[in-house]
């Protein structure tokens, strides 16, 4: 019998989302039903809101959610009723790249994330017969149910509050997993977090954790680089229109080992790019509009020079999350204190916040 759940609907690309009550399908084989207790709102769902990604809509959305495991389909194994749990993003699991353990670049991870259907075909929701779109992330967790899998939801033992664990999902495993995972600094080398919004401040943690200095804050936000420089950068820029790349060189002459550009603008990236050292590397993690283009230089590339991304911070979830998780107990990733909360049906208030940057990393708290 279907689940009476309450949820928000994107229904039109660029509009506010509504406040609805939904049916949700029951669990099916290998999925889990998890009641979600809080779920972080990240760029990525931003992104899917205001931009054409190929989502049908309407939709549930929502891919950082925390909650408690209620049930769940045949084959299933390893769960009990109540299990504390992290959802995050969907992987096949039989496909060359999740058998290499690089499940985040999965052969299926579109149809698994972003398709809006279920692995069957089916649709998860229904509004009075009306079918909704779900599965977001292998979850949809704007909602107060969501249904899950076994290698998207993660077991946490630690007591720490749902609100805590929920951006663990996605926006804190993208940043730290990209210092600790991608570009994996050795004690001493320089780093560069240009864009401190949750990403990249969850960056500067792991890097601050990782022992990098010089460790270089960068953002038009004078509050954030005050936030960035309590959390552990060593250098503070102030992006008011100055040279970036003069003024990262102001600090390191001869270049930074690192940079995590989370900005999305290309005179932004292109500048990080040009203050590199050699066999420095920077890594592009911003979301950013359909059309958007990069214009470099390719002679700076030489010297080693290299231009990355990364999906997810290079991280299986259910190795990272409870490192992650490890961290934040012992006061070494304290992403509590970017985090503001509100309810469910104040979505369309913290979308606002974020965007505008008054809040770091809204969590939407369902109880």
């Amino acid at each position: 019998m279907p689940i009476a759940i309450t949820a928000a609907v994107l229904r039109e690309r660029g509009a506010s989302y509504r406040i609805e009550a939904l049916d949700l399908a029951d669990p099916g084989p290998g999925q889990l039903l998890v009641r979600i207790r809080a779920a972080g709102i990240c760029f990525t769902d931003v992104g899917v809101q205001f931009y054409e990604q190929g989502t049908p809509l309407p939709q549930v959305l929502g891919h950082e959610g925390a909650g408690e495991v209620v049930a769940w389909g045949e084959g299933v194994t390893g769960y009990a009723v109540g299990d504390r749990v992290v959802l995050s993003y969907a992987s096949c699991g039989s496909c060359p790249r999740c058998a290499h353990d690089t499940p985040q670049y999965c052969a299926n991870f579109m149809a698994l994330n972003y398709a809006g259907v279920l692995p069957d075909g089916s649709v998860p929701m229904t509004n009075g017969g009306e079918a909704i779109y779900g599965g977001f992330f292998g979850q949809s967790s704007f909602a107060t149910y969501a249904l899950a899998y076994p290698r998207n939801t993660v077991r946490i033992a630690a007591d720490v509050p749902f609100a805590h664990l929920a951006p663990f999902g996605c926006g804190m495993q993208t940043g730290a997993g990209t210092v600790l995972n991608s570009l994996a600094p050795k004690p001493g080398q320089s780093l560069a977090v240009i864009g401190t919004g949750g990403v990249g401040l969850a960056a500067l943690m792991a890097a601050a954790d990782s022992g990098c200095a010089p460790l270089i804050a960068v953002d038009r936000n004078a509050e954030r680089l005050t936030l960035a420089g309590e959390l552990g950068a060593t250098h503070l820029i102030h992006a008011d229109g100055r040279d970036l790349t003069l003024a990262l060189r102001e600090i390191l002459p001869d270049g930074l080992d690192f940079i995590v550009d989370t900005s999305g603008a290309p005179p932004v990236a292109r500048a990080g790019l040009e203050a590199l050292a050699p066999q420095g590397q920077m890594a592009l993690l911003a979301v950013t509009p359909p059309g958007t283009e990069i214009t470099i230089n390719p002679n700076v590339l030489l010297a080693g020079r290299a231009l990355r991304s990364a999906v997810e911070g290079d991280a299986d979830p259910q190795d990272f999350i409870p490192r992650l998780v490890a961290m934040h107990v012992a006061g070494r990733f304290p992403h509590d204190r970017l985090i503001k909360a509100y309810r469910l049906d104040q979505i369309n208030e913290a979308v606002a916040d974020m965007k505008s940057g008054a809040t770091i990393k809204p969590v939407l708290v369902m109880d």
